[in-house]
C-alpha cells in the first residue's frame, strides 16, 4: 500500500458512458430487461462529449479539497472511454465523441499533483467470450441465466473463457501502461470464482505493468482495502479503507434522480468517515456532452469552501476518539497532540469530552481562531480516573456546516479506557 493513499482522505468518483444519453441506469437498464439491450447501445450516437473539459473538472475537484480522482474506464456495459486495440466497441470507434478521453482526464489530474484513479469492470456484458461459464460455476437452468454472462445453450466453454481472460488482461495491460494509474478501482468480481479469475495471478501482472498501482477490494480479497458502498459504515473496516457513496441516489446521471445530498449531509458524512480513519470517495455524474450537473458543482464548491478553513482538521491525521468520549466525529493530529472536534450542530450546552488523561493548554474554534473556555470537572486522579472535560461554544462562533475545536494537549493523547473504581476512605 502506497502511504498516499491512507492520507488522502477525499476524492471524487465519476460514472460517465454512454448509460448518460437518455439518464437510465448504467449497464443493468438492460441486465435487468427495464431497456431491451439494442436500445440501450443506440445511445452510442448520442455520445457526443462535445464539453467535457477535464480542466475545469479537476480544477473543480481541487478546489472542493479532494486530492484524487477516478473516472470509469469502462462500465459492465463494455463501451471503453479510451481508444483499445481489442475492441470497436468504444466511444472512439463508436460515438460522435470519437477520442480518447481517459487520456486528458489523466493529464489534468496530474497537472494539479492529484492522484489518478481508474475504474475498470471485470464484467463485459457485451464481449462474447464472458458468456462462456456458468455464475459461479453452477448451471441453474435456463431461467436462472443471463445470456451476458452465461451460456446460453447451458454448455459450458473453458476455452472460451481463456479468450476472455486473454482480452481482460489485455485491456488492463492497456490501461496499465498508457496511463499509468496511482490506483485501479475494480467492480464485478462476482460472477465467477475466484479460481477461474485467477486473482493472485492478476494481481502479480498488474504489479508488473504498473508498479506500485494500488487496488481496490474488488478482485476476490486480493486487492489492498476495503470499499463500503453507499451505507456509512458503523464499526471501521479493518485495514485501509475508503466509503464510496453518490451525491443523489444514483452513480451515473439519471433524468429522474434530483435527490441530492445538502451540504451539511455530505460534510458530515467526510468528518465521519476520516474521523474512523477512511477516505470518502463522493460519486458524481456527468451528463452525455461531459458537462457536470450545476446542483453538484454547487455541492463540491460548498465543501471546498468548508474544506478550505478546516484542512488541519481532515488532512495529516488519523481515525480520533473512538466511540464514548466525544458525541460526534474528530481527528487526531499524526504526533497525537492535538485532538480536534467536530460539532454537527451548534451546541446547546457546554461540549463535553470523557476519558482525557491529558492536560489541556488551550481549545480554539478551527477556521476563525477563537479562544474558548474550557474546564476539567470531577474524576479521581488518585485512581488514575480523569474528570470531564467541559468546553464553552458560543452560538456565533459557530460554522453552518459543521463547527471544529482544536484541542492542545499538553502531551500525546492518552485516553482513560476503564470502568471506574469504587472510592474509598471518602
Amino acid at each position: 500500500m502506497q502511504s498516499w493513499f491512507p492520507e488522502a482522505k477525499f476524492g471524487i468518483f465519476l460514472h460517465w458512458g454512454i448509460y448518460s444519453v437518455k439518464g437510465i441506469t448504467e449497464s443493468w437498464s438492460f441486465f435487468n430487461g427495464e431497456i431491451p439491450y439494442d436500445e440501450y447501445m443506440g445511445q452510442l450516437e448520442g455520445f457526443t462529449a462535445e464539453n467535457y473539459d477535464p480542466e475545469a473538472w479537476a480544477d473543480l475537484f481541487q478546489r472542493a479539497g479532494a486530492t484524487y480522482a477516478i473516472l470509469t474506464t469502462k462500465h459492465h456495459d463494455g463501451v471503453a472511454l479510451w481508444d483499445t486495440d481489442l475492441s470497436d466497441l468504444s466511444v472512439v470507434k463508436k460515438t460522435p465523441a470519437g477520442r480518447d478521453l481517459i487520456g486528458p482526464f489523466v493529464d489534468a489530474l496530474r497537472k494539479r499533483g492529484m492522484k489518478v484513479g481508474l475504474y475498470f469492470s471485470h464484467l463485459d456484458w457485451s464481449e462474447p467470450t464472458h458468456a462462456s461459464l456458468h455464475t459461479s460455476g453452477v448451471y441453474n437452468g435456463p431461467k436462472d441465466q443471463s445470456p451476458h454472462c452465461s451460456p446460453a445453450d447451458g454448455i459450458e466453454k473453458p476455452e472460451v473463457w481463456e479468450e476472455f481472460l486473454s482480452f481482460h488482461r489485455g485491456q488492463l495491460r492497456e490501461l496499465c501502461e498508457r496511463y499509468r494509474p496511482d490506483l485501479l478501482w475494480f467492480d464485478g468480481d462476482w460472477e465467477r470464482t475466484a479460481d477461474q479469475w485467477r486473482w493472485a495471478e492478476l494481481r502479480d501482472q498488474l504489479q508488473a505493468w504498473c508498479p506500485g498501482v494500488i487496488l481496490n477490494s474488488r478482485m476476490g480479497g486480493f486487492g489492498d482495502y476495503d470499499t463500503p458502498e453507499q451505507g456509512v459504515p458503523l464499526v471501521a473496516p479493518q485495514g485501509p479503507w475508503e466509503f464510496c457513496m453518490t451525491l443523489n441516489d444514483s452513480w451515473g446521471y439519471q433524468v429522474q434522480d434530483d435527490n441530492h445530498k445538502s451540504e451539511r449531509q455530505l460534510v458530515r458524512t467526510l468528518v465521519e468517515t476520516v474521523g474512523m480513519g477512511g477516505n470518502l470517495l463522493l460519486g458524481i455524474g456527468p451528463y452525455a456532452d461531459g458537462s457536470l450537473q450545476p446542483i453538484q458543482v454547487e455541492r463540491l464548491e460548498a465543501i471546498g469552501g468548508w474544506m478550505d478553513q478546516h484542512r488541519e482538521a481532515i488532512f495529516s491525521t488519523v481515525a480520533g476518539l473512538p466511540c464514548g468520549h466525544h458525541y460526534g466525529p474528530s481527528t487526531l493530529s499524526e504526533d497525537g497532540k492535538t485532538l480536534y472536534l467536530v460539532l454537527l450542530d451548534p451546541p446547546q450546552d457546554e461540549v463535553a469530552v470523557k476519558g482525557l488523561l491529558n492536560g489541556v493548554r488551550r481549545v480554539t474554534v478551527l477556521g476563525s481562531g477563537q479562544e474558548v473556555a474550557h474546564r476539567m470537572i470531577g474524576g479521581a486522579p488518585w485512581n488514575h480516573v480523569p474528570g470531564v472535560l467541559w468546553i464553552s461554544v458560543p452560538r456565533e462562533a459557530c460554522d453552518p456546516l459543521a463547527t471544529v475545536l482544536r484541542v492542545e494537549l499538553e502531551e500525546p493523547l492518552r485516553l482513560y479506557r476503564g470502568s471506574g473504581h469504587a472510592i474509598q476512605n471518602n
